[in-house]
């Protein structure tokens, strides 16, 4: 397994996540994650995995063809000292071609060994990407 670096900022490891998805690098894609096995992956439509194992599995099955071209962005971001929380509008594309944006939680815990993932939950967003940037309001 690839040996986990000290990452400084939560910004730094959503950054280099999506650079990992897009270049389909399963060994940094999972450096990035915390150490505990608690941790929590959902991609969209699909059930919760928990663990490095069950993520990893997932990561591999959906990297195997290559990367998958997402564009993070309308980001919103809660944090203290030791723990952030951002959700962001995935752009990518359909398997029709067509543009399509998910929407991605992503919380980041602060370890001895700096920023880490701890949960990855993606959704299907309904309709066209918000203008507005306060997105849909369903409950």
């Amino acid at each position: 397994m690839t040996k986990k670096q000290h990452i400084g900022s939560p910004a730094e490891v959503e950054a280099a996540f999506y650079d990992a998805l897009n270049r389909a690098d399963i060994d940094a894609l999972m450096a990035l994650w915390a150490d505990d096995e608690e941790i929590v992956c959902v991609h969209p439509n699909g059930p919760r995995l928990l663990g490095h194992r069950a993520i990893r599995e997932s990561w591999q099955l959906i990297l195997e063809p290559g990367g998958l071209h997402i564009l993070p962005s309308r980001l919103h971001e809660m944090h203290n000292l030791m723990a952030s929380v951002h959700t962001v509008v995935e752009g990518t594309t359909s398997a029709t071609g067509e543009p399509a944006h998910l929407i991605a939680t992503n919380v980041y815990l602060k370890t001895p060994k700096g920023w880490r993932i701890a949960v990855h939950h993606v959704s299907v967003a309904p309709g066209p990407v918000p203008q507005d940037g306060r997105g849909q309001v369903l409950h």
